[in-house]
């Protein structure tokens, strides 16, 4: 059946739009248009492309690490489509291998089966930096072996993201996973400039949450950070919760980047669309909401209750940016870093009819995945 989406304000990835009429067939959008026999619903709001995150730990009260599930794949993924993302990575943070290859069937049996939102699935480790760990446990950090390289090289996972350190993984095995249908991101680490480098030349093309458990850009060594601001052809993971990254850091990142080269992500942990004081165990230490801010008992920041919707609005509240590149940078530009902007993060004819709508706060208040609408009246 055709349906009409009438929203009283259209953004289609680049321009603004008034009364728009986006027809949706099958679960793509079919014309921007009315057509004949279809159902139309007017909407009150600004009509999206849908939200894309390629670092999901949890939501819905579910950690992905505790649980590798199909189940809790669409658990967390359910929690997050009420914030508007229509396409994530459910990610692993570092563990052991046997957890690894659990969660490696739980994320091919739900891309199998056509879970919903589900894009791949995301390695954030185990080959990481003991002293850029941050929570990661470190009795799992190793280094690369036969069975990891195995998960990695599977080709039934959808789009592969693997996080690694590169003073801890050669540039040839690095060169491997590419080679193998892997994106790596660089993160974790405290490799110094040249090392990061040569991870790059290998064939690395992103790094993980910027700034965050990286080594820093000094005067006389660029590190990681320096490294990731330097190269065009990267791109970079940034949290806007108020929390992670100084909001001057994320403008000078952002200014500093060619345009599209910057992503918004949310580290989400299980408390995303829980209550207030939701708290949770991650690797047997207690893990406390306050607000919107988490902190593992031994201090560290753990991750996120950051939404996408809120990492849209926290762009332009604390970074000063427009909406229309805040929107960009949560819909477009992971497109593009994962390869599918021929399916998603625009507004066109033939794409997949992945759309959000958003409040004049920001605030979402339905989404469609494929054409259904998951969330929302």
């Amino acid at each position: 059946m055709k349906t009409t989406l009438i929203a009283e304000r259209l953004f289609d990835g680049e321009h603004y739009h008034s009364n728009v009429p986006v027809t949706l067939e099958d679960g793509v959008i079919a014309a921007l248009d009315t057509c004949a026999g279809a159902r139309e619903v007017r909407l009150a709001g600004t009509l999206v492309p849908g939200f894309i995150d390629v670092q999901v730990n949890g939501g819905g009260g579910v950690l992905f690490n505790s649980t590798p599930t199909v189940a809790a794949i669409e658990a967390i993924g359910a929690a997050h489509a009420r914030f508007g993302t229509t396409g994530y990575l459910p990610t692993l943070i570092t563990d052991g291998v046997e957890v690894m290859a659990r969660a490696a069937d739980a994320a091919a049996e739900a891309i199998a089966k056509g879970s919903t939102g589900v894009l791949g699935v995301h390695f954030e480790g185990p080959h990481l930096s003991v002293p850029k760990k941050g929570v990661h446990p470190e009795p799992h950090i190793r280094r690369i072996g036969d069975r990891e390289l195995e998960i990695f090289s599977r080709q039934d996972l959808g789009i592969k993201v693997v996080t690694l350190a590169p003073e801890n993984v050669s540039p040839e095995v690095i060169r491997a996973l590419v080679n193998a249908g892997v994106k790596v991101c660089l993160g974790h680490s405290n490799a110094d400039y040249v090392t990061v480098k040569a991870a790059l030349d290998a064939g690395a093309t992103g790094f993980t949450h910027l700034y965050n458990a990286m080594s820093a850009l000094t005067s006389r060594e660029p590190g990681m950070v320096g490294a990731a601001i330097d190269c065009d052809d990267a791109w970079c993971g940034l949290i806007v919760d108020g929390h992670h990254v100084h909001s001057v850091a994320a403008r000078v990142a952002i200014k500093a980047k060619p345009r599209g080269k910057v992503m918004l992500v949310t580290d989400a942990m299980p408390p995303v669309g829980m209550d207030e004081d939701a708290s949770f165990e991650l690797f047997g230490v207690q893990v406390v909401r306050r607000g919107d801010r988490l902190n593992a008992l031994t201090g560290e920041l753990a991750g996120c209750v950051l939404d996408m919707a809120g990492a849209v609005q926290n762009t332009v509240d604390m970074l000063g940016l427009p909406q229309a590149e805040a929107l960009r940078m949560a819909g477009l530009y992971p497109a593009e870093f994962l390869g599918i902007a021929n399916r998603v993060g625009t507004i066109k004819p033939g794409l997949n009819a992945d759309l959000v709508l958003l409040d004049e706060a920001g605030k979402c208040r339905s989404t469609w995945i494929h054409g259904k609408q998951v969330f929302g009246q």
